[in-house]
């Protein structure tokens, strides 16, 4: 039974937590654009301007007939990109 704990770096935790939350943001509008949730609420309103924020470089990256599935998608992209550029960076730091 391994008893490795992951103390390591807080360099590379930093980097992994920063991931882990521009990808939520990413997720919670995607997840309130398709539960259709009210425009005029701080929260949503938020939520909205920094996942357009985040995913400024992928906008317009895809064209659907459906805009649920632009939005799933240009959103979605950047969420994954972080998740996976972020642990990654994350994990070389922690070698370090």
């Amino acid at each position: 039974m391994s008893t490795r704990t992951r103390t390591g770096n807080p360099a590379a935790t930093l980097i992994a937590v920063v991931a882990d939350i521009a990808a939520l943001i990413l997720g919670l509008w995607i997840l309130f654009y398709l539960l259709d949730a009210n425009q005029g609420n701080a929260l949503v309103d938020f939520v909205k301007e920094a996942a357009r924020f985040l995913a400024g470089w992928s906008h317009d990256l895809f064209s659907f007939d459906k805009q649920w599935m632009n939005v799933v998608f240009g959103y979605g992209l950047p969420a994954v990109v972080y998740l996976m550029v972020g642990h990654a960076l994350a994990g070389a730091a922690r070698r370090h």
